[in-house]
């Protein structure tokens, strides 16, 4: 007999709504990927960078060239000065970045702080390093960190908070201010951070993604980690990265090595050039994801749903308290088979859920299939 090192961990809910959606032929809104393509500058560079033979092993830390514009992208926005040689590790995606984040951190025995609903890789990660994940809830409708109950949660055995901001599933950010406060719960203790901010690029309304890239205090005791794949528009491709001081990337190289040792070249290389050669792109995702959420939610105006407009992400919650009284398990599931659009409900998210009647949508898609999912919901 197989004794699971996961035993009450099934397959994830975005496998399991993005296959009912095929089986049912249904709009998929629920797991985060666009329904349109990567920049054509990007893809002529990938078959470029194919053809000039960069097809073998990529150095295990990343390509110096993707290093290089990693350092000067992150200083440009957050006015860090980053060794691209000793602080920054190319990672395959955001989530075995996390990953190894974790491993090399959290010892068995340790507790590490989540807030939920949180994304489905952070608990396993820390039980599979032997740590505890200790969950702090964020409390509907606001879903915003209540710092009182994390300097509670906090004790010697703490290891690591984990935040995500942008928030998934929630689509709230994390201001400058509550980095502020984390820092004044860590300053005494020897507790790390490890952030999150694959969706960095698409803060709205005019506001500033705040990074602990940016903090002086928590950058010092942190990780964060980025993907290209949302930012690209090519979550396929599986590039994301991690920053941390030197002595924290030690450690987090030791496990990636030995993990997943170096990601596709050609991708990398192709990655850098783009960087380079279109750097208006990052700067120009936060107006044009808006447009997607406004053309979205106007669309759903004569709804029966409710909604406080995301402020972040290409997620947006949808209340339907005013159209039914089921659980948002079950209502995913009847929206999935009456309306065809899938979604995701925001309770498998929580240790412990709270009543929800939120479920969340991607409107990383094409105006035609917002306009199409919108119009069936407008039927609900």
């Amino acid at each position: 007999m197989i004794r699971s090192k996961l035993p009450h961990v099934g397959t994830t809910i975005f496998t399991v709504m993005t296959n009912r959606a095929r089986e049912l032929n249904a709009i998929n809104l629920a797991q985060g990927f666009p329904d349109y393509d990567a920049p054509a500058k990007l893809k002529d560079l990938v078959a470029y960078h194919v053809a000039a033979g960069h097809n073998q092993y990529a150095p295990m830390i990343g390509v110096p060239q993707l290093r290089e514009q990693i350092a000067l992208k992150l200083g440009a926005s957050y006015g860090r000065l980053l060794d691209s040689e000793s602080e920054i590790t190319v990672a395959l995606g955001a989530t075995e970045g996390i990953f190894s984040a974790i491993q090399a951190l959290v010892h068995p025995g340790d507790e590490v702080i989540l807030f939920d609903p949180s994304y489905d890789s952070y608990a396993p990660a820390v039980v599979l390093a032997g740590g505890r994940p200790i969950h702090v809830p964020l409390e509907p409708p606001r879903f915003q960190i209540d710092w009182q109950r994390v300097r509670q949660s906090l004790s010697p055995r703490t290891r690591l908070v984990i935040l995500n901001t942008p928030h998934n599933p929630t689509a709230t950010v994390v201001s400058a201010s509550d980095l502020d406060v984390l820092a004044d719960l860590l300053r005494p203790t020897p507790v790390m951070v490890l952030s999150d901010e694959v969706y960095e690029h698409m803060i709205f309304d005019g506001e500033r993604h705040a990074s602990i890239i940016a903090h002086p205090e928590l950058y010092e005791r942190g990780v964060a980690v980025f993907s290209f794949g949302k930012t690209m528009h090519a979550t396929g491709w599986r590039v994301g990265y991690t920053v941390a001081p030197e002595e924290i990337t030690r450690e987090i190289r030791r496990v990636h090595q030995f993990n997943t040792f170096s990601i596709a070249a050609p991708l990398q290389f192709a990655i850098a050039d783009f960087l380079k050669l279109s750097p208006e792109h990052n700067s120009q995702l936060s107006s044009y994801y808006q447009r997607k959420r406004d053309r979205f939610l106007d669309c759903l105006r004569n709804s029966s749903f409710s909604w406080t407009p995301a402020a972040g992400t290409y997620f947006q919650l949808l209340d339907f308290g005013a159209v039914s009284q089921q659980s948002d398990v079950e209502f995913a599931d009847t929206l999935l088979r009456e309306a065809g659009v899938a979604s995701i409900p925001v309770s498998v998210f929580y240790a412990t859920p709270p009543k929800l009647s939120v479920l969340r949508f991607c409107f990383a898609k094409n105006d035609s299939t917002l306009e199409e999912a919108a119009e069936r919901l407008c039927r609900v």
